[in-house]
């Protein structure tokens, strides 16, 4: 199965698995599965450490090619049919970046892994979906 990472479950897989509900930990290590990363998840995350609301070390652009390294992702290239699918879709959310990353797990044929609640019940999304403990959100 191809499985596209959202970004909150990149930056746990790779900084805080505890986060990670034991199955999605299991499927994310199991080689069977592809794992996939939308550019647009390495321009949140550059974000997030702009902002100071995630601390990366040594730096963002490292931590981002450490992170593909050790979870063998392989990039999504953001392509015209991803721009255009992120308008189609119907998701209840604004966040441009929900939409591309959705809108990428569909081009690309993978599942989506996330712990969005807007991200869940989009149409046509197949969605493998981790729920945050209540201490943790």
């Amino acid at each position: 199965m191809r499985l596209l990472l959202d970004t909150h479950i990149l930056v746990w897989a790779v900084a805080d698995p505890s986060r990670l509900e034991p199955r999605i930990s299991g499927t994310i290590a199991d080689a069977q599965h592809e794992l996939w990363l939308s550019p647009i998840s390495a321009w949140e995350i550059a974000l997030l450490a702009e902002r100071g609301r995630l601390t990366l070390s040594p730096d963002v652009g490292r931590w981002t090619e450490e992170a593909v390294a050790q979870l063998a992702l392989r990039e999504a290239p953001l392509t015209l049919s991803v721009a255009l699918e992120s308008r189609r879709l119907d998701v209840p959310t604004s966040d441009p970046a929900d939409r591309f990353i959705a809108a990428t797990a569909r081009v690309y044929d993978c599942t989506l892994v996330t712990a969005d609640p807007d991200l869940k019940g989009v149409d046509g999304l197949p969605v493998l979906f981790n729920r945050v403990p209540r201490n943790r959100r």
